[in-house]
């Protein structure tokens, strides 16, 4: 059997005694491996690789003290909060919805400040946790300077985790986790004990829609379709003339305007149609324009900001006094608690839920009229004769 014969050159750099290397070749791989002389001791190392011309750069590079004594491996530098989170705002952010993709800037904006850029990752701590909890409510940290709730407090650090427990399933271009673990992973968050879940009554909607009739036509179609589908104000803005299908009377929800991403068709009630014709006189609407032009670029989709004004404004004109937590979403919550005799299954599908304990804990509120006619169904036993 013929030998493969293997190159015996070698290179060598640097002064005898002082600091001299020589390359080689390994003679049965042919990799080639690094040699010098410390406290007088011989140390080799391999480089890991074929490259000849490469070989003799590193040589040179470690003569010359440029570099340490060679491992084989490229050695990864310490991963900063700093570094993590522009890594994170590159790759995942981009894939969030506009909303999101401004929430993200904030919150990252925010943890960077309070930790420090050059904080490492993994040497969070509990402590670490505790001290921004506290500061957070007490509003020292956070972009408003304003005390905050615990359900925001909440949010700020299921965002952080989530970075993190991202981190811990991503690798770098050497196939090296960023991060070994979570090193908060199992610390328990603030939960709101008594959250302000505020379900718009029948009487301040019924105030609102005639106030709507003095603000803009598309408040008061935003107004109708929110009461009547009960879908986040968010998806109804997005809405273009493509997803109504007027005479199936079916609206068709898309899975990048959905904050659960599912994309799914709801039929329309009378109200709702009626409302849709009086915007397409308005807008002359047509092909895949929108449902609620904004009112600078009426090609573009009317934006929240605009939506929550108008909210604004019409309380003001239906005489409401302001309420803390009653806006757009308080329709939301009204559309489920007026169908709470419906399967869950139905509901969901109806509202865009994707998970029935979400209703159940978040939006479904029962008013004491339904309370009152439960208790009165109530059976009771029969009085023996």
């Amino acid at each position: 059997m013929a030998r493969t014969k293997r190159s015996r050159r070698s290179y060598g750099a640097g002064e005898w005694g002082r600091n001299r290397v020589r390359i080689f070749p390994d003679p049965k791989t042919g990799i080639f491996q690094i040699e010098w002389r410390e406290n007088g001791r011989r140390r080799t190392r391999s480089l890991k690789h074929r490259d000849w011309a490469r070989a003799k750069r590193q040589a040179d590079q470690f003569a010359a003290g440029f570099i340490d004594a060679p491992t084989g491996e490229k050695e990864a530098e310490p991963l900063t909060l700093e570094r993590l989170f522009d890594i994170y705002g590159e790759e995942v952010t981009p894939t969030k919805r506009r909303q999101s993709r401004r929430r993200d800037g904030v919150v990252l904006a925010m943890f960077l400040k309070f930790f420090g850029r050059d904080r490492r990752p993994e040497t969070l701590s509990q402590r670490d946790w505790d001290r921004f909890i506290r500061e957070r409510r007490a509003g020292t940290v956070g972009p408003s300077g304003r005390p905050v709730s615990d359900r925001t407090v909440e949010h700020d650090l299921t965002f952080l985790m989530a970075v993190l427990n991202w981190a811990a399933r991503s690798r770098d271009e050497e196939g090296r986790l960023l991060l070994d673990r979570n090193p908060l992973e199992g610390l328990r968050k603030p939960v709101e004990k008594n959250p302000n879940r505020v379900v718009l009554t029948e009487e301040e909607y019924q105030a609102l829609l005639q106030a709507s009739r003095h603000v803009d036509w598309r408040f008061r179609v935003a107004l109708v379709l929110a009461h009547e589908t009960g879908h986040r104000i968010g998806a109804i803005c997005n809405l273009r003339w493509a997803d109504i299908d007027f005479e199936g009377e079916t609206v068709r929800w898309r899975a990048e305007h959905e904050k659960t991403g599912y994309e799914h068709t709801t039929p329309l009630t009378d109200e709702a149609v009626a409302v849709l014709e009086e915007a397409r006189a308005m807008s002359a609407g047509t092909g895949d324009g929108p449902v609620l032009p904004a009112t600078v670029n009426p090609s573009e989709c009317m934006g929240f900001p605009q939506a929550r004004f108008w909210w604004k404004r019409a309380e003001r004109l239906a005489g409401l006094e302001p309420k803390r937590g009653r806006g757009w979403h308080s329709l939301r919550r009204k559309f489920a608690s007026d169908l709470m005799d419906l399967p869950l299954k139905v509901l969901c599908e109806l509202g865009g839920w994707k998970a029935a304990k979400t209703v159940l804990r978040c939006y479904q509120q029962p008013d004491e009229a339904q309370l009152r006619q439960a208790i009165r169904s109530r059976r009771r036993p029969q009085p023996r004769a």
